[in-house]
């Protein structure tokens, strides 16, 4: 297993994992597919996207974004963490998350932060086991197929 910055070779993978993640409606309240040209755009910018392979195949990534556009928050990245269906509970989550967090200090971040639905234990687990906490809860937070749902706020200071 290798973590590693993401490329524009590694986009359609990453759009398919992403897809995946929407379609299986447990990690975000997005529900438009992306392209591969969609994810190209998040690359070369300030804000890191990682990958992590097993053999030839990109199994997980982490990517960040802008959190709030006020320059006070310059230094804080939303972020957000996929791992491929068929891998999952493999570690793969927690390998693109430590690369996501060394990658986003580089880049000059001092904080990440997201949102997780309260559900899903296995991601707020993870996020625990490598330092995030959890802030609180956002109830009714936004709608996904027309039920409300609530998310976990999940915050974690890099060094």
């Amino acid at each position: 297993m290798i973590a590693r910055p993401a490329t524009s070779a590694d986009a359609a993978a990453i759009a398919r994992i992403y897809n995946d993640g929407i379609d299986d409606r447990v990690a975000t309240f997005e529900t438009r597919h992306r392209a591969a040209e969609d994810v190209e755009a998040w690359l070369g910018g300030r804000h890191p996207v990682v990958v992590v392979q097993d053999e030839a195949d990109i199994v997980a990534f982490a990517s960040t974004s802008t959190y709030r556009p006020r320059d006070c928050y310059a230094g804080i990245a939303e972020f957000s963490v996929y791992v491929a269906r068929d891998r999952r509970g493999r570690g793969y989550g927690r390998a693109a998350m430590l690369a996501l967090c060394d990658a986003a200090a580089r880049a000059g971040f001092w904080k990440l932060v997201s949102r997780v639905f309260v559900e899903n234990i296995v991601s707020r687990e993870l996020l625990k086991s490598i330092g995030f906490r959890e802030v609180g809860v956002y109830e009714r937070h936004a709608q996904l197929d027309g039920v409300w749902r609530d998310v976990v706020i999940v915050e974690k200071r890099l060094s």
